[in-house]
């Protein structure tokens, strides 16, 4: 599993998809979530800007990050 570290006490979803490196711009993570293609601790999330914070597992097509501060 990846790790992807934040400064600050959360990040939001689309923002975390795109410094994972799973997608290119805000607009394909739009796209991703609104689609149903992403899921946190194991259930999907259709909010961009759903907050993550620490120890939050994200899933986007078979690729796996925890959120770490």
């Amino acid at each position: 599993m990846e790790y992807v570290r934040i400064k600050d006490d959360f990040i939001k979803l689309g923002q975390a998809l795109k410094l994972a490196g799973l997608v290119g711009s805000g607009v394909d993570a739009k796209m991703v979530i609104q689609d149903g293609l992403v899921f946190v601790n194991g259930e999907v999330e259709l909010q961009r800007g759903k907050k993550l914070y620490p120890g939050d597992v994200v899933t986007f097509q078979d690729e796996s990050f925890q959120i770490e501060a």
